[in-house]
C-alpha cells in the first residue's frame, strides 16, 4: 500500500463526505509532499482541538518515511 492510499484510508474514515476527499502527491528525490483537501464541514474532524487529529496522521505517515527512506509532509489546504 503506498501513501497515498494509507491517507486516503484514514481521512475517509473520518470525514462526512468521502466524495469530497482530493490528496494530490509530488514528489522529488528527498521529499514526498501530499496535499489534502477536504470539505469545509469537516476540516474541524482533520484537524481536531488543539491541532491533535492531524499532528497523528502525520505522526503515522513517519512510517512511510523509514519505508521510502523519503520524507512525506503533509499539507491540508482550506
Amino acid at each position: 500500500m503506498d501513501e497515498v492510499k494509507f491517507l486516503s484510508f484514514i481521512i475517509e474514515n473520518i470525514v462526512s463526505k468521502k466524495d469530497l476527499v482530493k490528496i494530490e502527491k509530488v514528489e522529488d528525490e528527498l521529499w514526498t509532499l501530499l496535499t489534502l483537501s477536504v470539505d469545509k464541514e469537516d476540516m474541524w474532524s482533520i484537524i481536531g482541538k488543539g491541532w491533535n487529529n492531524i499532528n497523528s496522521i502525520r505522526s503515522i505517515l513517519r512510517l512511510f518515511w523509514v519505508k521510502s527512506n523519503k520524507r512525506i509532509n503533509l499539507k491540508v489546504l482550506d
